[in-house]
């Protein structure tokens, strides 16, 4: 298994909070996705932002998130506005 922090954009402090949702390895994050992972980060960290989930996605993809397509940035962001209601 790989380290999370061997993933581009996640740092100790991400790291720390995705190992208290459960998600342990590089490997845990690929296969949970970014909006899962966003999901269950949200559910125990309320004020976790937007950037946070773009994060996750470029993590995932690994590019640095502000080169994440447009495309994804509105997918992204939808989301996140869902679930705010």
């Amino acid at each position: 298994m790989s380290e999370l922090t061997s993933m581009m954009n996640i740092g100790r402090e991400m790291k720390k909070k995705l190992i208290s949702v459960g998600i342990e390895s590089s490997e845990e994050l690929i296969e949970t996705g970014a909006k899962d992972a966003f999901l269950k980060l949200k559910q125990k960290y309320p004020n976790i932002c937007l950037v946070h989930l773009y994060t996750l996605e470029g993590a995932i993809h690994n590019t640095e998130y502000n080169r994440l397509s447009e495309n994804t940035k509105k997918e992204l962001k939808e989301f996140s506005d869902f679930l705010k209601k």
